[in-house]
C-alpha cells in the first residue's frame, strides 16, 4: 500500500473518530454540572415568582405581600426551582386579620424533594403561613416569626427553615446530587484527568486514546511494510 493511500485511511479514521471524542467529552462535562443546595428568595408579582433582588435580611416587605422560600439544588438564579403550589394572600392569611400598628406579610415554606434532600435528610412537608409583624419588620423577621428555629452561617446566609435541613448550608453538590468533597471545584469536572466519580479515567481521555492507538498502529504497519519492501 502506497505512503498516498494509507494518509487516506488515516484521515478517514479521524474523521469518523473525532466526532465520537467531541461527543463523549462535552457529554460527560454536561452530565457533571454542579449546583449549589440552599434556600432561595422569591418575590410574588402577579401570578408568578421572580427571583428576590435583596435577602430576606434586607428585604422589607408592605402589608399584604407574599414571598416565598423553596429549599433545591441549582447552579443559579436562572435556573433555580421555584416555590410550588397556590400563593394567595387572601387565601393564606384568611385567619390573620388586618391590625392597625402591624403588617401582614403571606409566607409560603417550600422545603423541596428528597432529590435535592442531604443524605439522610427528609424534607417536610411544603406550608404556607401568615406573619404579623412591625410595619417596618424585614423579611427574616416575618420568617423568625413563623417558622423558627432559623439557622444561619458566619456570613448571615440562610442555612435553614424551621430546622430543615438539620446541617450544611449552601455546599456545592455534583450533578449526581453528591456533596464534592473539594471546596470551589465541581466534583467529576475532569480537570485532573479523572472523570470524578469513581477515579476511573474520563469518557473523553478514553476515546482520545483509541485514535492515538490506531494512528500509531497504522504507522508501525507502514514502517515494516517498507522494510520487507
Amino acid at each position: 500500500m502506497s505512503v498516498r493511500r494509507v494518509a487516506a485511511v488515516l484521515s478517514a479514521v479521524l474523521s469518523a473518530l473525532l466526532p465520537a471524542v467531541l461527543f463523549v467529552s462535552l457529554g460527560a462535562g454536561q452530565a457533571q454540572a454542579a449546583g449549589y443546595r440552599y434556600w432561595s428568595f422569591w418575590d410574588r408579582d402577579g401570578d408568578r415568582w421572580t427571583y428576590a433582588t435583596q435577602g430576606p435580611a434586607t428585604a422589607r416587605p408592605s402589608d399584604g405581600d407574599v414571598q416565598g422560600f423553596r429549599f433545591a439544588v441549582s447552579a443559579n438564579s436562572q435556573d433555580a426551582a421555584q416555590p410550588r403550589g397556590a400563593a394567595d394572600f387572601d387565601v393564606i392569611c384568611a385567619r390573620t386579620p388586618a391590625r392597625e400598628g402591624s403588617k401582614r406579610v403571606a409566607l409560603v415554606l417550600d422545603f423541596g424533594t428528597a432529590a435535592d434532600a442531604p443524605s439522610g435528610e427528609t424534607p417536610p412537608a411544603r406550608r404556607t403561613a401568615c406573619a404579623r409583624v412591625a410595619p417596618d419588620a424585614t423579611t427574616a423577621e416575618a420568617l423568625a416569626a413563623v417558622a423558627k428555629p432559623l439557622r444561619y452561617d458566619t456570613n448571615a446566609l440562610l442555612c435553614a427553615i424551621s430546622g430543615y435541613p438539620e446541617k450544611g448550608c449552601g455546599e456545592q453538590v455534583s450533578g449526581d446530587g453528591k456533596q464534592d468533597a473539594a471546596a470551589g471545584k465541581p466534583a467529576g469536572d475532569g480537570s485532573d484527568g479523572t472523570d470524578g466519580g469513581d477515579g476511573g479515567p474520563s469518557l473523553g481521555l478514553v476515546a482520545g486514546g483509541a485514535a492515538v492507538a490506531v494512528l500509531g498502529a497504522a504507522a508501525v504497519w507502514q514502517t515494516r511494510r517498507r522494510g520487507r519492501d
